[in-house]
């Protein structure tokens, strides 16, 4: 298929290489954009399948707890000035109050009752498009709770109580003293906010990921020219360090990085006073995984003018 230059464009955005590099990678690939970036990575043009660009979404991210429960929700708005306002900050916080009293799935945030109102989440936001000018939506919302324990949280670079650009939610099982606990938990949600793990532990981690790893470093040891069993060592080793960059037990403790989250967790069972298992987590970073359409201008001006 014929590789155009926006393909070459796109590619070079989400992986930093050169133009060159990345048409013959499209090439090679037949245009397929995943396997390019695979493509990059085995030649060593590429650190990592990860989009350049800002997002395209601004807004909050609020979080809200009670008991042994906490949620966590994100709305969008189109501009970081509506984020700053006061009327748009009030109603995420109620948002999160609304969410505490469903599953946290964002169907039934939407559906619920916004607080001291008769009208639904859905309904409230709505009307506050119409209000302060600007569209809005609830992007997601979950819940993470334990039956006995805490769920400590956290909400990284406060614009104000309990709103942010990230926000985290931990649970901690065990017996032990509960306000430890939420210190030791409100410690582990602010390495997740800096770390940030795609799982808790290696059985949790999508499989599909660590296949397309294990690929990719398959076919870089190959390059290497050495024999399949040194190969196969050499995959092992780096499958192992790439599930201490990613799983959350094996990371380094960012508080204290002699230690893994593991056994820091271990270690802090003798202060709590019982075991301490780290059931779940949830990490909502604002606008993640939404991309932002970049405008060229010059392309536009020639594209009205005819001269493109």
């Amino acid at each position: 298929m014929a590789i155009s230059a926006s393909m070459v464009k796109d590619l070079r955005e989400k992986t930093g290489a050169g133009m060159m590099d990345c048409k013959t990678a499209l090439t090679e690939t037949s245009g397929d954009v995943e396997a390019a970036i695979d493509w990059l990575r085995t030649k060593g043009l590429a650190k990592a399948a990860k989009k350049a660009g800002r997002v395209a979404a601004e807004g909050l991210v609020g979080v809200s707890a009670s008991g042994n429960r906490a949620v966590v929700v994100e709305v969008n708005s189109e501009t970081d000035f509506v984020a700053r306002n006061a009327e748009f900050q009030q109603l995420v916080l109620n948002v999160a109050k609304a969410a505490l009293e469903t599953d946290g799935s964002a169907a039934a945030v939407s559906a619920a009752s916004f607080p001291n109102s008769d009208k639904t989440v859905e309904q409230t936001i709505t009307e506050a498009v119409a209000t302060i000018g600007e569209n809005m939506s609830l992007r997601r919302s979950a819940s993470v709770a334990v039956s006995d324990g805490v769920v400590a949280t956290y909400v990284h670079a406060a614009t104000a109580p309990g709103l942010g650009k990230i926000g985290v939610l931990v649970g901690l099982e065990s017996t032990g003293d509960k306000d430890k606990l939420l210190a030791l938990g409100r410690q582990i949600a602010m390495h997740i906010a800096a770390a940030n793990p795609l799982s808790v532990n290696t059985d949790a981690l999508d499989q599909a990921v660590v296949a397309r790893e294990r690929a990719v470093y398959a076919e870089q040891a190959r390059e290497s020219g050495k024999p399949e069993a040194i190969i196969e060592k050499m995959v092992e080793g780096r499958v192992r360090k790439f599930y201490e960059e990613v799983v959350l037990l094996l990371q380094a403790f960012v508080i204290n990085p002699d230690l893994t989250v593991e056994k820091a967790l271990k270690a802090a069972e003798a202060d709590v006073g019982a075991p301490i298992k780290l059931t779940e987590f949830v990490a909502y970073r604002l606008g993640e995984g939404i991309e932002k359409e970049e405008s060229d201008f010059a392309a536009e001006v020639a594209a009205v003018a005819g001269t493109k």
